[in-house]
């Protein structure tokens, strides 16, 4: 299955592996964003429009924009769209799919009836809870799987006691897509020495556990009762916590080593306080000289005075802030999107009725994921590369023709 030369990456660690995704939200898309960032040729297998129900379309923005993904509508329903899946899947590595457990069994496109027309294949289940146990069954999203998993019982609660709302869906991108693509990555390392595939049960859930693990290993191995201020990482000590300054902003202190706390005390003029890191009985009074030093100044004059000094301080950005910070420009991290090759010369944030042609967006960022150089061109979401895709899996021009006629293929 060829990649499209105007969608797929000819580069990346992951260059070759070919991925079907199933979901069209959620952990899952955030799994096959990554390995399409890491050059995987990706391609996202969506229903058919107006056959069924439809999955939720995200805008044109999310998940960055289908960055370098083909697609293709097939009514897995049909057992002619099945058969057409089965085909893709011959000559495929990955399949990613995010049912409640048992719904591709029912389909016909279990690991099974997928490892019957080839053995190599991985397949990649991520669900809340994972295929198995007394919560397999139950719907959720991210909320509740940080809820279960621990993070929100751990972190600071809110004004009325309750646990806080997350402002960034960490179960869905690390306990659920991170998750995944390091299981898919391990599976295909693995596959180069045993030829099989595997089946990888992720459960979101558990991704969660493993992030809170540091501290729900304390509680199992000394019963301590382990939550907010509980010890340094959690708030107990005035060297590990946000600080306003003069304009209204806000700092975040992180200086855990004591020669960083020490450095830290001295440029506030809290000399005095250097002794007492962990001194509980005088918390609240360093934190009373810690607030009081930094509602001295504005943000940006802390930030010049402390940052580069060894002291652990960095501002409290918001999105708005760190969209145009200097440190995330230098290493090419926002990149420029238009909407196809033709548009490279539109205004920043130009649009016309079928929406924006040329907007920001975070690129491929982590370490091993090839930054482009210049504006990326991405594709209409609605485009479809069902043609080309299935006659490189080798089913005949008529046939295509006939499935499309039936609406079995879009």
């Amino acid at each position: 299955m060829p990649p499209s030369a105007s969608t797929a990456s000819s580069t990346g660690l992951l260059a070759g592996v070919v991925v079907l995704d199933l979901s069209s939200v959620g952990p899952a898309a955030r799994c096959t964003r990554l390995l399409a960032d890491y050059g995987a040729t990706v391609v996202k297998v969506g229903a058919v429009p107006g056959r069924g129900a439809q999955p939720i379309n995200p805008p044109f923005y999310a998940y960055s924009g289908s960055r370098g993904l083909q697609r293709i509508a097939i009514d897995l329903k049909d057992p002619e769209g099945r058969d057409a899946f089965l085909e893709l899947v011959e000559s495929a590595d990955v399949v990613v799919e995010s049912f409640r457990p048992g719904v591709i069994d029912r389909l016909g496109i279990g690991y099974h009836a997928l490892r019957a027309v080839n053995p190599g294949v991985i397949l990649c289940s991520t669900t809340g809870f994972g295929q198995s146990g007394p919560r397999s069954d139950w719907a959720g999203h991210d909320i509740n799987y940080l809820a279960v998993g621990g993070y929100l019982a751990s972190s600071e609660p809110r004004g009325d006691g309750g646990p806080p709302i997350a402002g960034a869906t960490l179960a869905d991108a690390a306990g659920g897509g991170m998750h995944a693509a390091m299981a898919i990555m391990a599976a295909l390392i693995g596959r180069r020495e045993t030829g099989a595939g595997a089946h990888l049960d992720v459960s979101i859930a558990e991704g969660v556990l493993w992030l809170t693990s540091l501290a729900v290993d304390e509680h199992l191995a000394t019963g301590a009762e382990v939550g907010p201020g509980h010890s340094i990482i959690s708030g107990r000590y005035a060297c590990y916590d946000t600080y306003q300054a003069a304009d209204g902003k806000w700092l975040a202190v992180g200086a855990i080593e004591p020669k960083f706390y020490a450095n830290l005390c001295r440029r506030l003029g809290c000399e005095q306080w250097v002794a007492h890191q962990l001194d509980d009985e005088v918390q609240e009074k360093i934190r009373a000289d810690f607030r009081a030093a930094f509602a001295s100044r504005d943000q940006a004059t802390w930030v010049d005075e402390l940052a580069g000094f060894d002291t652990c301080v960095s501002p409290v950005q918001t999105v708005a802030d760190l969209v145009d910070d200097e440190q995330y420009l230098s290493r090419g991290a926002i990149v420029d999107v238009v909407m196809d090759a033709e548009d490279s010369a539109a205004p920043l944030g130009g649009s016309d009725a079928s929406g924006p042609k040329r907007f920001r967006q975070v690129g491929p960022v982590l370490a091993g994921m090839v930054r482009p150089e210049g504006p990326v061109a991405v594709r209409d979401p609605a485009t479809s590369d069902a043609g080309a895709l299935l006659e490189a899996a080798g089913i005949p021009p008529e046939r295509i023709a006939e499935l499309r006629a039936k609406g079995v293929v879009a």
